[in-house]
């Protein structure tokens, strides 16, 4: 990292942003933390300043304390399918410029952004960093979009530096995603694999991920692009095994064909049109269908170790969170 004394996070009240702040002001290398967020935290932070601000408004620079500064920048619409395509836009992309320009305005030089795997598009090929980006959804182009940006700032000055993580699906304590709904529905024995079971979800452990981004920022590389996920590309059948060993849920058996499941979510597609939010539609159907296939080949070159596979991270995770969103 630089000679910072002061991180500012913004979306740092989020999942990943929570367990980002417990890691910076563990390591005392910052005198002063600041998390810019709009919304509340998951969970308040010992020695971390909140700030109340949207990233789609300019940012005033009296944020900062003057100081040099370190800024991780993971604000973001992300939950998908949940939004209409504009709004993905309007604050992935307007964000990643407010940001840039809160940067110029106070002279930082380093920045760690934090963009998603979703800028490949599903695939059943493995796909490394060297992969061609092809987003097939408004998030995936506007999180493209926004490490344009971010290169754009980067390139403007000889002296900064940018790290850019694209991580897998993250899971851990105070996630509310993909994970803990999977969670849920093998607690009441309810899930059903979507046409197959070999499925690849490449994911990772929120805890790696942040270890990863101070890994990679300390690299000396103007930019550093990577991948984040298990070297391991596990299956949904992996993972849902993986569950059944760490809670003693019932291990999934039923597999429906696609079509079915397809014709199935329809009316509840119906009760969400009528007003009624359910979560379940076809787009979700389709993203448990096709394969996230990614490759850390970055991450893994550079030395970096991973403290936990999925099992390992599982029983942590439960531990943690003593049951209160685990199951």
């Amino acid at each position: 990292m630089s000679n910072a004394t002061q991180a500012i996070i913004f979306g740092g009240a989020g999942f990943i942003g929570t367990h980002l702040a417990t890691s910076l002001v563990a390591s005392q290398r910052y005198k002063r933390v600041v998390s810019v967020d709009i919304g509340q935290p998951r969970a308040n932070v010992a020695g971390v300043e909140y700030l109340h601000h949207d990233v789609r408004q300019t940012i005033d620079s009296g944020i900062s304390d003057g100081s040099p500064t370190d800024i991780f920048n993971l604000a973001a619409i992300h939950v998908t399918p949940g939004h209409p395509d504009g709004d993905y836009y309007y604050t992935n992309v307007l964000g990643a410029v407010n940001v840039c320009r809160f940067a110029n305005a106070i002279g930082c030089s380093n920045i760690v952004f934090t963009s998603s795997i979703s800028i490949y598009g599903p695939s059943e090929a493995a796909l490394d960093e060297e992969a061609t980006p092809a987003p097939v959804s408004a998030y995936g182009r506007s999180k493209l979009a926004a490490e344009k940006i971010h290169l754009l700032w980067q390139s403007e000055a000889l002296d900064r530096k940018l790290t850019i993580v694209r991580p897998a699906v993250i899971y851990g304590l105070h996630e509310r995603g993909n994970f803990t709904r999977l969670s849920r529905l093998l607690e009441r024995n309810s899930f059903v694999y979507p046409g197959r079971t070999d499925t690849i979800k490449s994911c990772g452990y929120v805890k790696d991920l942040v270890s990863s981004m101070m890994h990679m920022s300390n690299q000396q590389d103007g930019v550093s692009i990577y991948n984040f996920s298990f070297e391991h590309r596990y299956t949904i059948s992996e993972i849902c095994a993986a569950f059944s060993r760490v809670a003693a849920y019932r291990k999934p058996r039923l597999t429906i064909p696609i079509w079915f499941m397809n014709l199935a979510v329809l009316p509840f597609e119906a009760l969400h049109s009528a007003g009624l939010k359910t979560g379940i539609n076809r787009d979700r159907v389709r993203k448990l269908w096709f394969s996230t296939n990614i490759l850390p080949k970055r991450l893994v070159e550079s030395g970096f170790k991973f403290s936990y596979d999925l099992e390992s991270s599982l029983v942590e995770w439960k531990r943690e969170s003593a049951l209160r969103d685990f199951d």
